[in-house]
Formats: C-alpha cells, structure tokens, sequence
C-alpha cells in the first residue's frame, strides 16, 4: 500500500520530529545543522505558552497546511489553561470558487498540458478585503483573538506572527492522499493539475508574500509531521541562517520513482525504502523544492531553502546576488537508469520561449556528468548529420498516432558513456540519458520544463502514456547540432588549470549558452580555496568521505552527497578521509555571461 497515513500519499518516509543515535556510514537522507541548545522548540502545549502571552496572534502559513487539524490542536491545549479565544478562519474571507477560477485560468495554460504560465497575481487578489478587514473589529479585553489560515497577516499588521510552513515534497505527497486543495479552493482536483496550479499560481504568490512577512514573524513551525510541530523564535532562525550562509549547508534530498528508473540509488542510498519500485530520480538540490533541517536538543525543524534566499541571498551569491536575487541559480539531481530503461527524446525551451510562455526567468540549460556507468551505457546527444527536420518530425508524429517504435539512432546520435564524462546540454539540443548510467545533471534551476519527442512507447508509473510535447520540442530544436559539431562542441574535454604536489584542478568547460562553470578538485590528502566571492555547488564523486572546512567549523560529507560552499564563506579546506584520491565537483557561475544584462526579477523585496 502506497499511502502511509490518510493525510499523506508516498513510500518515503517522514523525517524524523527527533534525532535519533542512529548513524549512516555513508550518504545521509536527513543532513542536519545543529544550533546548540534551547533554539527548537516541539509540540502544541509549548507553542501555546507563547501565544496566550499575548492580546492576539496572527496564524499565516503555505498551502498544504492542515488547518483544521492544527487549529483543533491548539484549541485543545487552549482550553486546558482556561483562557477565552475568538477564533477567526481566512478561508471565510476567500472569493468564492468560480472567481478564483476565472482569477487563474489566465495562468494555467492549456487543458491537459503539465505547464502554465507564471502568475502575477498577488495574496490580496484571493480575498475579500472587506471580509478580512472585518475579522480585526471585534477585539475584547481579556479575550486572544486569533485569526488562523494563509493570509492571516493581512488582517492585522501590527500583530505578532506565527508562520506555518511545509515541505514542498510533503506538500506534494498530501495532494497526492487528496488531503489538502489549492489556494482559494475547497475541491480536490487531479494530484497533476494540483501541481501545476501550485507550481505556477500558488508558490509564486505565496512565495512573494513571505517576502513581506520577512520582518513581521515572530516564530516559525514546521508542521510535517501531521499531529504535532515544531517550532523556533524568528531571531534565532535568523541567527542559524546567517552561520550556514557564511560556512557552508547542505539541503535534505528527497527521491521520486519513475517510468525508466534504475536501482543505483536502491543499492548505494541505505536509508531509502527498498520496497519502491525504482527510483528515478533525486532532488539533490532542486532548491523550489528542498528545504534544510536544523536540529537543536535533538529537536529537528526544517525550513523550506527559500528562506535562506530571503534571509541572506547576499552572502549566499555574493557577487551574482543582484543578478539573481532570491532565485538560487543552480541545481543538482540524479538520473538512476541502472537497470532501468532510457529517458525520453527530449529538448528544453530557448531562453526567449520559456519567458514568452511560461513566464520564466532564466531557461532549462543543462550538463550530464556520468557519475557511474555499466559497461554499455550511453547517452543520447545530438542529431545525425543527415537529419532531415521534416522526416524526423513525421516519424515522431507516426510513432505517436500509431503506436509503433522508431529506430531512433537514425536521427539522434548515441554517445558511448564513461564514467566522469560531461555531455554539454544547452537549451534547444536533442538528447536522453541511456539506460545503466547514474547521471549527476548540473543545470540552470528551471526543471519541469521537458519537451518529450519519443518516450519508447511506455507507460507511466500510473499506467498512462506520458505527455509527449512534439509542436514545443519543433519550435525549440536547434538543427545546427548535428554530426560533428556534437563530438567536438557538446561534450567536454578537461583541461588542467592548476595543480601542486598531490592535487590538481581540472576543467571541464561548458558551452557558451551555459551560465556556469564547472571543475573538479582530484587531491589525495588536502586542497584550500577561496571563493572568489562566488557560490560554489559542489559533491563528492570518487572517494568515501571529505571533511569541509570553513572559519565557522567542519563538516563530513560523504559520497554523492551535494553541499554548497557560500560565497560568503570566503576560504574553504577539503580534506579528503579516505584511502585513495578524491574528486569533487565544482559548479559555479561564470564571471560575466551575456545573460545577466537580460534578468529582470519583479515582485522582490
């Protein structure tokens, strides 16, 4: 059975509400920073002993929230200690259904389609203004009125704020169970069509208002767990920001089965549940939807990553953070075809054709690095040299209308893989990891924006087809990456660019259309940096273990675990705790690139 709980649909696991003395030898699925003690606090009773010091509390949060469930919780505990409350609900000051639908329709694309188009609609336009304004005139003495759901601030913004958040995955998994809706809705609608409304309408909105609640929280909870909280005063959430933003963090992963995934993540990652299917992918550092877990008397909370953005961009990017703002430029996540089946024929969008319809800022430009590899593993990259567009497209069309398989080799070249190998992937260009690779791909940050061509005739994980986006994927390809102009443009060849007595930095330039750069640190005992004023994403991928050092303190990471090195952090050690030579991989942004003349970010404080 896929469903642990009513409230929430998935085979992964919670993240534990307490550290436990458990250990992993190896790659570690909850990564925590300790704050020392007295910082975290657990449970509704002590998250009351607050609020009833105060005349009224404003209880904001995300959606995925369970409201009824958390306002029941504290009501309980409320009235053990005897004091009176006026409750206020927001969802009473929602527009009714039909207008929030004809609100958002603009943003939600075509029907049936996995994208929309970026909203620019704000909180306020989901309300009654007068409805929320009425909920702050009927204050008494001796009685805490509280106002509870998202948009509470608004009523009051003089009051003190409680800020409910959640995990975007656990997010996910509770649409998944039907257990919570979209903003401004009380109908559960399909999990997909869920997180393309979230994906485009809600996050975007509810992202921007956290932006003006930056000064206003008084304490932030984490309300994963369902029937219980944890929580932390603003200050020191602030405090706990600013050291890992000027040290070094890494977020929590979190895993997805798929069509055409391997069994490497099964095999190598302990802690995941053997009994799924496969697992595609990993959300190393997809920073929309990861968070960082703090840990204080062996209390865990975690926040979603864009907090530290809205807290600390600056010390974060350094010299880029006025290019970029909140929006973390770079990801990692894996690719685990290990026993598994090929990705689908696929292209991403050009820059000017994911702003035009999706209202994106920066486009989906990508690199594989070959992590592990079988023997006969490959990856698709390129067009043949003889590729003639109009034939390749009916192909396409036939196999798709007919259901019959295509030879696709005859208009997509196929690359032998290697481990370490770098296949450059800038938007516009064909290609699909082959089956029995562990891809690591570095990318811009935009990820759902996929133009299958050819999915091998295969269903879902849900027994469907897949989409397949042939009119986007032609209005995208770039047919002048073809034949030759792969093998010597799009996939990397090292060069040395310093070395000493047991360590040498090699890099493995990427393309022109690539904003960011990439090297790898091959040393045998110790390596020290500077940062250049730079953010630098980096993973071990040969090795056990290194041990990471900053002026704030060390930390060990093991094999394949993703860790970011601040801009701000300024130096930086790696010493490397195993027998042989490690290597690290080094993603970082170009010193200037013609694109950032280009970014304009709207809606940020």
């Amino acid at each position: 059975m896929n469903t642990i709980t009513a409230w929430r649909n998935s085979r992964q696991r919670l993240l534990p509400e307490f550290l436990t003395e458990e250990q992993t030898a190896g790659y570690d699925i909850y990564p925590i920073h300790s704050l020392g003690a007295n910082k975290i606090r657990n449970g509704y009773k002590s998250l009351v002993a607050w609020m009833v010091t105060q005349q009224e509390v404003m209880i904001d949060g995300y959606t995925g929230i369970l409201w009824h469930e958390v306002k029941e919780a504290l009501d309980e505990v409320l009235q053990e200690t005897g004091i009176e409350v006026q409750w206020h609900f927001t969802h009473d000051a929602f527009k009714d259904e039909d207008e929030v639908t004809q609100l958002t329709a603009p943003f939600m694309g075509e029907e049936g389609s996995v994208w929309g188009n970026r909203t620019t609609l704000t909180l306020q336009d989901f309300f009654h203004t007068g409805k929320l304004a009425g909920m702050n005139n009927e204050k008494r003495e001796h009685v805490l009125h509280i106002v509870i759901g998202t948009g509470a601030a608004l009523v009051n913004r003089a009051a003190p704020v409680i800020y409910l958040d959640i995990p975007k995955n656990e997010q996910q998994y509770r649409m998944r169970a039907n257990a919570v809706t979209n903003l401004g809705y009380s109908q559960y609608t399909d999990a997909t069509e869920m997180y393309k409304r979230a994906y485009f309408i809600d996050w975007v909105v509810l992202n921007n208002y956290k932006q003006s609640l930056l000064h206003r929280i008084s304490i932030f909870a984490d309300t994963q767990w369902g029937d219980s909280v944890s929580w932390i005063y603003a200050e020191d959430l602030q405090a706990a920001v600013s050291s890992i933003t000027h040290n070094h963090f890494r977020v929590r992963p979190w895993f997805e089965p798929g069509a055409w995934g391997g069994q490497w993540m099964k095999e190598h990652i302990t802690q995941l549940p053997k009994e799924e299917v496969n697992y595609a992918w990993s959300f190393e550092m997809i920073v929309p939807e990861n968070g960082v877990v703090f840990e204080s008397d062996h209390h865990l909370l975690e926040i979603p990553f864009e907090w530290l953005m809205y807290y600390s961009y600056k010390a974060v990017l350094g010299k880029h953070a006025e290019i970029f703002r909140h929006e973390f430029p770079i990801r990692f996540d894996f690719l685990d075809t290990f026993g598994g089946g090929n990705l689908s024929i696929q292209c991403h969008p050009s820059l000017s054709y994911i702003r035009q319809h999706f209202g994106e800022t920066i486009t989906q430009d990508e690199t594989y690095y070959i992590l592990d590899c079988k023997e006969d593993a490959g990856v698709y990259l390129g067009l043949q040299e003889d590729i003639d567009p109009s034939g390749f497209r009916k192909a396409l069309e036939d196999s798709q209308q007919d259901n019959v398989p295509i030879d696709i080799t005859r208009y997509v070249q196929l690359h032998d893989a290697h481990k370490h190998d770098l296949f450059l992937i800038p938007n516009g260009t064909v290609h699909s990891a082959g089956a029995n690779n562990m891809v690591l791909e570095i990318s811009a940050t935009p990820y759902i924006f996929t133009f299958k061509m050819y999915d091998w005739l295969r269903l879902g994980l849900d027994g469907k087809p897949r989409p397949i986006n042939i009119e986007h994927a032609f209005n995208n390809i770039d047919f002048s990456r073809k034949g030759d102009v792969v093998k010597n443009g799009l996939i990397s060849r090292p060069s040395l660019l310093e070395e000493g007595t047991d360590w040498q930095c090699w890099h493995l330039p990427t393309h022109r259309e690539h904003f960011y750069d990439v090297h790898r640190i091959e040393f045998d005992t110790e390596v020290s940096f500077t940062t250049g004023n730079c953010c630098l994403v980096m993973m071990l991928v040969e090795g056990t273990a290194i041990t990471v050092k900053t002026s704030g303190g060390s930390t060990t990471y093991h094999y394949a675990e993703t860790f970011v090195i601040p801009a701000a952090a300024e130096k930086y050690s790696i010493i490397n705790n195993g027998e042989g030579r490690a290597k690290v991989i080094k993603a970082f942004i170009k010193e200037d690139h013609p694109v950032f003349s280009t970014i304009v970010y709207e809606n940020t404080i």
